[in-house]
């Protein structure tokens, strides 16, 4: 499979031919989709750290709040935002709004959150134009004040997943939403996140998908974003990673792994383990929806999956 760029749009230059002013330090080539909800105060510092970058990228906030505070927070924003406010929470299909309507190749994504270091999205964009069959790149990210690495980027530094020739960085089938950029082209006909998980370890079955349309997943250490989550996080949110997990064994994975993955769930349902009741139970509900959607990977990446497995 040989994927194609998306041509660019002339509306997306912003100094030189090919989008790029060196002299100012903008850069026409990546959008940046934020995910909001009932957190003004935390958007807002995200948009101004956004927007102070030298890329000067263009910023789409999708607001699934329940309420016009995040909109009253963002009333003085700069031209280059725009907010969009669907009818209903979204969740992290609001990043499929975002990329919808963004008008460059490529888009980065945050949270509220979370947002992007100087040069890291330029850099994104030199990377993506070098590799015209880069998907995805997971960014090396940084929590809080002090700075402090995310465990998670030793897991994907350590991906047993061999190199491969025509990409950058190292082969992975994981990143963090709110620390990856992706080609827009590749991220819609893989469908984007999918709708049946909502929200919560999303991430990747979206992996999971590009990789079987023939994209890179890879993992750059030299690109960095920043991190500052709330302290307490959301409720249930381990129960709808448990669901989501297992739902994703049934959209995607072959039958008797999907069945070992139910029964393992069913057993900690079983013996009282917290959360697991209800992830089974909302599984069940949605399981002849998956059922429906079901498509198995190609052997290549189911093989993928295995070795990563086996690694863990």
């Amino acid at each position: 499979m040989s994927p194609r760029p998306r041509p660019e749009d002339p509306s997306d230059r912003t100094g030189s031919r090919d989008g790029r002013d060196a002299g100012i330090g903008t850069d026409g080539r990546v959008t940046v989709a934020v995910i909001t909800r009932d957190r003004p105060a935390a958007v807002l510092r995200t948009v101004d750290a956004l927007t102070a970058l030298p890329e000067r990228p263009p910023v789409i906030v999708v607001d699934n709040s329940s309420d016009d505070s995040t909109l009253e927070a963002l009333r003085h924003r700069p031209p280059a935002v725009r907010v969009l406010k669907p009818a209903r929470n979204t969740g992290a299909l609001g990043r499929n709004l975002a990329v919808r309507r963004a008008e460059t190749p490529y888009v980065a994504f945050s949270d509220d959150d979370s947002w992007w270091t100087e040069g890291a999205l330029r850099q994104a964009a030199d990377l993506f134009d070098r590799h015209p069959r880069l998907g995805l790149l997971a960014a090396r990210t940084l929590v809080g004040p002090d700075r402090t690495e995310d465990p998670f980027n030793a897991v994907l530094a350590a991906s047993p997943l061999p190199r491969e020739p025509d990409l950058p960085g190292r082969p992975v089938l994981g990143f963090l939403a709110c620390a990856c950029v992706v080609r827009r082209d590749a991220y819609l006909r893989a469908g984007g996140y999918h709708p049946l998980l909502f929200f919560g370890g999303e991430e990747t079955l979206l992996a999971y998908d590009l990789a079987a349309d023939g994209w890179g997943v890879t993992y750059e250490p030299s690109l960095t974003a920043r991190h500052h989550p709330a302290s307490g996080g959301r409720d249930g949110r381990d129960d709808l990673l448990r669901r989501n997990e297992l739902l994703t064994f049934w959209l995607r994975r072959p039958l008797p792994a999907a069945l070992r993955a139910t029964a393992r769930l069913t057993a900690a349902a079983a013996t009282g383990e917290p959360g697991a009741r209800r992830a089974l139970h909302e599984t069940v509900v949605r399981l002849p929806a998956a059922l429906a959607r079901r498509r198995p990977l190609p052997p290549d990446v189911e093989s993928a999956i295995r070795l990563l497995e086996r690694r863990r």
